[in-house]
């Protein structure tokens, strides 16, 4: 059996698409997904499969959640190792790293795309924009910022879902131990 984790984009925030976790969970399990356990309400699943193919498995869980709840929801479907590694690899000072967001992006933006985006700046926030993520920072607290999850999901034309850092470490531990 394999551990992943999946992002479940836009769900349970401000009183759009509504997915109970436990409801979630019991649907998970329904299509084959076994120890699926579920952190907080913003769409963060620990589950085992055999399956291999991070791809399969994000197209059999939203094809599942539109089929149960009658609305899309972008999933994104990553190994715990993964999401250690993107977690290892900030780039901010260790007091900067405790107060930033994790954006993980669900295909690789287009290169001239991240140039325009990383030569512009803003007073008080800081990001890295990779690959994988964008790793942002800003002093005045991330609902005062400018960068938020949608401004680098418009300046790079990808999908994104932002996580805390307490959320990454709780996910690596749960993960990992299971």
């Amino acid at each position: 059996m394999n551990t992943y984790i999946a992002f479940l984009r836009g769900i349970n925030v401000g009183g759009h698409k509504k997915v109970p976790m436990a409801e979630l969970r019991a649907l998970l399990s329904k299509i084959g997904l076994e120890k699926v356990q579920t952190y907080i309400q913003s769409g963060n699943v620990i589950f085992q499969s055999k399956e291999t193919d991070v791809k399969t498995l994000q197209a059999e869980i939203e094809k599942a959640l539109f089929k149960h709840f009658e609305f899309e929801v972008p999933v994104l479907v990553i190994t715990p190792q993964y999401l250690k590694q993107i977690f290892d690899d900030c780039p901010f000072s260790e007091d900067q790293k405790v107060n930033s967001y994790f954006m993980f992006l669900y295909s690789v933006p287009d290169k001239d795309l991240v140039k325009e985006v990383t030569e512009q700046s803003y007073p008080n926030e800081t990001f890295a924009v990779t690959d994988p993520s964008v790793y942002f920072y800003s002093s005045v607290g991330y609902g005062k910022a400018k960068c938020s999850n949608s401004f680098f999901e418009r300046k790079l034309k990808v999908t994104a879902t932002a996580r805390n850092y307490k959320t990454m470490v709780k996910l690596i531990s749960l993960s990992l131990t299971n």
